[in-house]
């Protein structure tokens, strides 16, 4: 009667586990890695809903086609994969849906590899339905990916991939050995981003190869999908192998541009780059190599400059090496159409002769387009435009043929195959604008082989001797490129509810407890008051402390020594308003963890005191704010002021994007008052940004070894005017970078010595 029992026991168990003849249920890891090493052809292993930790799967199986092996959630969505866990695939027609990467990071170079090692890549493998979220290296300078492809026709479909903040493209082609060559891989109908800024280069969302693969085919399709506010870096997608194509895709308010950064003969055709008026940053395609088709494409509100400007054609470096720029050919640029774009073609872009004193000349970039045609494209600005085509170095290799621009009347230099028109739009959609119709002005160029371009970016078809631009006409129905349901995941929701935020009215007795209890967004209303604090606060979400009675409210801080009044953590968002801060000369005001910054913080000081610190602020190594923002605020009486200068890897990476200090008194601070660092010479990083006006600074830099008051050392974007420096024993107030964007007025110098601008400013060279 026993073996009885134990036999239906068994049987009960085994039936609940198997869902089908072919589907297994699997519930801890042990049940998971039994039914992957027992897989056969056909089968599917289901994991159950829940939380699943330190996950490293490895699927080396060989399904067919018409069976593959599936590895999927029980409800998708419901499976989520957390702690130190990674997926590997090394077989073929092997098949990964519905699971969510969220709370960890992957121990290897890859969250989702299509390689299990280099002797077992993956071929007909498919991942779709999936979330990867945050899933970020405690470090920002660990390097990975989370998607890396290897082998051929693998796939990647229907994900969402958002909040990358470490060193790495997001998705990573590899093509090194020739089974990874003329891969043919998929990336479609994904939603990518937001990805935030990261400070730095190695940031892309997708990369294809690297340079020194850059002339092997690859054949990879990027197509149908939505690149939403990805700012990671300059390059959205950086393609650096051969005939790859980028087909339908929608580049929204992302902070960078499609570039073709080595390799040739790559195929963008029928994408839509959409900007917005605050952001200079947004760019659309930048054009480097050979044999590039630039075709049916629709750009509308671009206010990018000069690398990330709406078109950029780059000039080359003669002789290049493989990683760095190959000069401009051959190159079709035809049958698009920019809307409301600032200055949207460049030619000669990154042309550097002006500082050979400084560059070897492996960096000079000199050589510039050749054969190239630009033909039957439309600008149309509603507001005119005096520059729509800028020469950063002479466009005399670039033919234009037949395209039109309506610039309302505003003149700009002519040239020939640029007919000013008035051809008017109307709408077509969000952020789409149409031709009411065709202009009359120009006949079509027919270029060689555009008798193949009989269809545009909607889709309906177009006589290339007739209509020129993206969109041929009049349309049946509005463009919906933002609809969602097109993009990624069907059970994910990108959207997250508005939460309101609640204002908590405190005192020094309930402080401590309201400020842990305070949900992200809740505004804590300090009353009158000494609050002392003994150990750091800790910042971890979205809080406001704002006084009730302006300076009336007192934090006095008494922590250790080297510890922070105010210490950041990832995804710490501090605005603090209308208070006194003070320390007893040991402490910081501010800082970063020393170490596991996994993702950005941001801090605005409002109308405030701060004062008898040893650093005001202490930014450590590989902590990155995407902006500090004060105003209207008193430091005295510290050893240190803004320390924002540990990235001294020389890499191209900073500690803040956008720092910005507006009617601030700067007393007694005896040195790095202003210490902000970028090192390293990469030409394609457009950061960090310093906006300081209507300060002043008295009786600071006592103890500045460098003798320099204000320190931006490499930091791109500097604007330092109408300040008042007076009685600051240093040599330098400043000393700009006149290359870049860096920029000094209306200042006021009083016994602080000068302010010097050095047109090339030596710096190490990245690559």
């Amino acid at each position: 009667m026993k073996r009885i029992l134990i036999l239906l026991s068994i049987i009960i168990t085994l039936s609940a586990c198997q869902l089908t003849n072919d589907e297994i249920l699997v519930s801890d890891k042990e049940q998971l890695n039994t039914a992957i090493a027992n897989a056969r052809a056909g089968d599917v292993i289901v994991m159950k809903n829940g939380v699943w930790k330190d996950l490293i799967i490895k699927i080396s199986t060989a399904g067919t086609k018409d069976a593959p092996v599936l590895l999927k959630a029980q409800t998708p969505g419901e499976v989520f994969i957390e702690g130190v866990s990674c997926i590997k695939l090394g077989g073929s027609y092997i098949h990964v849906e519905g699971l969510f990467f969220r709370n960890g990071y992957t121990p290897s170079n890859a969250v989702i590899d299509f390689k299990i090692n280099q002797d077992h890549l993956a071929s007909y493998c498919r991942v779709s339905n999936c979330v990867i979220k945050d899933f970020n290296q405690m470090s920002r300078d660990r390097k990975d990916h989370w998607v890396e492809f290897w082998g051929r026709h693998n796939q990647l479909d229907h994900c969402y991939l958002s909040g990358k903040s470490n060193e790495g493209p997001t998705i990573r082609v590899d093509i090194k050995g020739n089974r990874s060559i003329n891969n043919y891989h998929q990336i479609i109908h994904n939603y990518f981003g937001p990805r935030p800024r990261k400070g730095g280069p190695k940031a892309e969302t997708i990369q294809l190869g690297d340079s020194f693969s850059s002339m092997s085919p690859s054949y990879t399709t990027v197509a149908h999908n939505l690149f939403d506010r990805c700012n990671g870096e300059v390059e959205i997608i950086s393609s650096k192998t051969n005939y790859n194509e980028f087909r339908n895709n929608v580049f929204y308010k992302s902070e960078g541009s499609l570039v073709t950064r080595h390799g040739n003969y790559c195929i963008i055709d029928g994408n839509y780059f959409i900007g917005d008026d605050e952001s200079e940053n947004i760019g659309g395609i930048r054009i480097i190599n050979t044999g590039h088709k630039v075709t049916n494409n629709y750009f509308y509100n671009l206010k990018g400059k000069s690398f990330r400007s709406p078109l950029a054609v780059m000039n080359g470096i003669p002789k290049s090496p493989l990683n760095r720029y190959n000069q401009v050919t051959d190159v079709v640029v035809a049958y698009n159409t920019w809307v409301d774009c600032a200055s949207p073609w460049q030619f000669g872009v990154g042309t550097n002769i002006s500082q050979r004193e400084v560059l070897p000349k492996s960096e000079i970039r000199s050589a510039r387009p050749l054969r190239t045609l630009v033909a039957n494209n439309i600008i149309y600005n509603k507001v005119g435009d005096a520059a729509p085509v800028i020469e950063h170095d002479k466009a005399d290799g670039v033919l234009f043929k037949s395209n039109v621009i309506n610039n309302q009347g505003v003149e700009f230099e002519k040239r020939d195959g640029l007919v000013a028109s008035s051809i008017e739009m109307m709408p077509g959609g969000e952020n789409i604008f149409v031709p009411v119709s065709q202009p009359t002005e120009v006949e079509a160029y027919m270029g060689f082989e555009f008798e193949h371009l009989n269809k545009d970016i909607s889709g309906q078809k177009r006589n290339p001797m007739e209509a020129i631009g993206a969109i041929a006409g009049q349309l049946k129905g509005s463009i919906d490129i933002l609809d969602k349901s097109k993009y990624g995941p069907d059970w994910f929701e990108t959207e997250t509810e508005t939460v309101e935020a609640n204002k908590i009215e405190t005192n020094t007795d309930n402080f401590i407890a309201n400020l842990k209890e305070a949900k992200p967004g809740d505004v804590l209303v300090l009353n009158d008051g000494n609050y002392n604090i003994k150990s750091s606060l800790v910042v971890n979400k979205n809080i406001t402390l704002k006084a009730k009675s302006s300076k009336r409210a007192k934090l006095i801080y008494a922590g250790k020594k080297g510890t922070a009044a105010f210490e950041m953590h990832p995804k710490g968002h501090l605005v603090l308003d209308g208070i006194v801060l003070t320390g007893q000369d040991t402490q910081y005001a501010f800082a970063s963890l020393k170490e596991n910054m996994s993702s950005h913080y941001t801090l605005s000081v409002n109308n405030c005191d701060v004062s008898n610190f040893d650093y005001v602020l202490k930014a450590y190594k590989q902590s990155f704010a995407e902006f500090i923002t004060i105003k209207g605020t008193k430091f005295s009486d510290c050893a240190n002021g803004l320390e924002l200068s540990q990235e001294t890897n020389d890499k191209g990476d900073y500690n803040v994007e956008f720092l910005t200090i507006d009617d601030c008194y700067f007393n007694s601070i005896q040195s790095n008052v202003i210490d902000y660092y970028r090192g390293g010479y990469d030409e394609s990083t457009i950061g960090g940004n310093l906006r300081l006006t209507h300060c002043s600074f008295t009786n600071c830099g006592a103890r500045e070894e460098n003798g320099i008051l204000i320190n931006t050392r490499g930091i791109v974007n500097v604007e330092i005017s109408d300040n008042s420096f007076k009685n600051n024993p240093v040599k330098l107030v400043a000393l700009l970078w006149g290359a870049k964007n860096n920029t000094h007025s209306n200042n006021e110098l009083m016994n602080s010595g000068k302010i010097v601008v050095e047109e090339n400013l030596k710096l190490k060279l990245v690559y």
